[in-house]
């Protein structure tokens, strides 16, 4: 009797992931094509990271305290949570105390370069949009650098940018 193979797929989710572009933009993760997402020291944006996202997920790449703020691109999630290296390096603005190489409190994931949109989509452009309704960035006084999208929201996102 031949063995039935059972396949689970796994739905994908979609992020918004802030960066400010002087400390790392688009660019710079086109240019390196993978890199590090570090420094998270919100609870709930870590959870979020940790907990909830997996590999091949696609982010929003948010442009943060910039002129205009907005989104710039498209990356994914490359890798499985691991220890944030640089909370335990004292000299790091990211050092936690609290956080040991035996029992690390923050984590990061790779995020793996897609696409850079060919112009930015402002945050006043999103605010003004009726589709984006109910986007957790368009909400009054969310700081969150890391949140869930809507797929609805992110195609939409996608089909205006290209």
């Amino acid at each position: 009797m031949e063995m039935l193979k059972i396949v689970y797929l796994i739905p994908m989710k979609y992020w918004l992931m802030k960066s400010e572009p002087n400390a790392y933009s688009i660019d710079d993760l086109k240019r390196d094509g993978v890199t590090p997402w570090d420094g998270i020291r919100n609870y709930r944006a870590r959870n979020f990271m940790v907990k909830s996202m997996s590999i091949s997920d696609l982010v929003l790449f948010y442009h943060s305290n910039a002129k205009p703020p907005g989104i710039v691109g498209i990356a994914r999630v490359a890798s499985k949570p691991y220890p944030d290296f640089t909370a335990f390096d004292p000299k790091s603005r990211y050092f936690s105390e609290k956080s040991t190489k035996e029992k690390p409190i923050w984590e990061m994931r790779d995020i793996a370069f897609v696409k850079k949109f060919d112009a930015i989509y402002s945050l006043e452009s999103a605010k003004n949009d009726p589709k984006l309704e109910g986007m957790l960035l368009l909400q009054k006084g969310q700081r969150l650098s890391i949140q869930p999208v809507d797929k609805y929201h992110f195609d939409h996102i996608c089909t205006i940018c290209g």
